[in-house]
């Protein structure tokens, strides 16, 4: 299998993906009409958990919102985003919050002819959040699939948390976290803390909580990497105490407990779990690709990278192409792996492990001057580690980075 960078930016120039076996939903994300552009995090909140809800129905095909949100704040054609994403339909809607008052409205139209094929509007108290957004998600699957079993929409009424305040904390840090800087990172563990303050159970802002620390630790901005590592740790168990049938918490959970040298064999059963929960769970998908990475499985891990692209077709996760340049690397399939990290360097310019895996690729290639300038830079931005679980990957890493540096002082 090959998949290389050219292959992705290819790809959003295409006709898009192929509509797949099982209907197929893209939810764009919704205007705020609230009159207040403070208030846009709150409508981008119950967009994230409208498609959390509608991705647990197993027979629904579901676009990542990472995906969906690169239109925010745009003009766009129905069809072309059909065409774009690869579905059949997409959820446009509103959300107005005046008050104690909520109104959802909602509209889902075929994206293969423009034509509406159902709206409807739901109305309620901010304290009744949930069940307004469990109400559209199920009336969505409904009128996609009209012989929907109650049973699957049962399982949309478990709720993370019954507390609203710590609801807002969790949503106001969602953006912060999509940026992915060392002061993002900060201001999005203040707000999860203050969200775990107010409900110690929280088992989705415990997992983002978690991955903040594995940040700030795997980027070098903390100032003390073992007690990050810790605390990353001890968050992530509790995430999964408070929400083992959560598919984000098992996803995330999963990554950063592998990562940090944990249970290997754990890890991929959580991941394992969350893809059988929600198959259409982009970054499982990704996380899952990750993990292989470490287990010595790079081929399963770029199919697996696969299914999060084709979920997420125009993903800002801006990491993401340093998880293909690895599997390539471990593959022996130099070449590529370097034009993925490259490229990835490009969209994350301070990430050091793509410059460790670069340094290393280069070196194998024979391209030594290269290798060393990386390695020079690299000790600038932090200090070498590993993560890989496979003796004979972990030396091909290793001892590439032992002759990158073997003249880079």
């Amino acid at each position: 299998m090959t998949l290389v960078a050219a292959d992705v930016a290819t790809a959003s120039r295409s006709a898009g993906p192929a509509l797949p076996d099982k209907p197929s939903l893209a939810v764009m994300p919704f205007q705020n009409m609230s009159g207040d552009p403070e208030q846009e995090y709150f409508a981008d909140g119950m967009v994230e958990e409208i498609i959390t809800a509608l991705s647990r129905i197993r027979w629904l095909f579901v676009i990542a919102r990472n995906s969906t949100f690169t239109y925010k704040g745009q003009s766009f054609d129905v069809k072309q985003v059909g065409r774009d994403l690869g579905v059949r339909y997409v959820l446009e809607g509103s959300v107005r919050k005046v008050g104690g008052r909520v109104r959802i409205s909602a509209q889902r139209i075929d994206a293969t002819t423009g034509a509406h094929l159902w709206a409807d509007r739901f109305d309620g108290l901010l304290e009744d959040i949930f069940e307004l957004q469990d109400q559209v998600a199920v009336s969505v699957a409904g009128v996609i699939e009209p012989t929907l079993e109650m049973a699957e929409t049962r399982r949309l009424a478990d709720r993370p948390t019954n507390d609203l305040t710590a609801l807002d904390f969790y949503l106001r840090a969602l953006p912060d976290l999509d940026a992915f800087t060392k002061n993002s990172l900060l201001r999005a563990l203040d707000l999860l803390g203050q969200a775990i303050e107010r409900d110690p159970n929280y088992g989705p802002a415990l997992v983002l909580a978690s991955h903040c620390y594995a940040g700030l630790e795997v980027n070098g901005w903390s100032e003390d990497p073992e007690g990050a590592r810790r605390t990353s740790i001890d968050l992530a168990r509790r995430a999964l105490r408070s929400a083992p049938d959560d598919p984000n918490v098992l996803a995330l959970a999963s990554a950063m407990l592998g990562y940090f040298g944990e249970d290997i064999d754990v890890s991929l059963g959580l991941i394992d779990r969350c893809l059988a929960l929600n198959p259409s769970c982009a970054r499982a998908w990704h996380w899952s690709a990750l993990l292989r990475v470490f287990t010595g499985h790079p081929d399963v891990a770029l199919e697996h990278f696969q299914n999060y692209l084709r979920l997420s077709p125009r993903d800002r996760m801006v990491t993401h192409l340093n998880v293909i340049g690895e599997a390539h690397f471990f593959s022996r399939r130099f070449d590529e792996a370097a034009a993925n990290l490259l490229a990835s360097l490009d969209l994350a310019p301070s990430f050091p492990v793509t410059y460790r895996v670069l340094a290393a690729c280069y070196a194998h290639m024979g391209r030594l001057d290269e290798a060393r300038d990386i390695v020079r830079r690299l000790r600038v931005i932090t200090p070498a580690g590993t993560r890989y679980r496979d003796p004979e990957l972990r030396e091909l890493f290793l001892s590439g980075l032992r002759l990158a540096a073997s003249e880079a002082g």
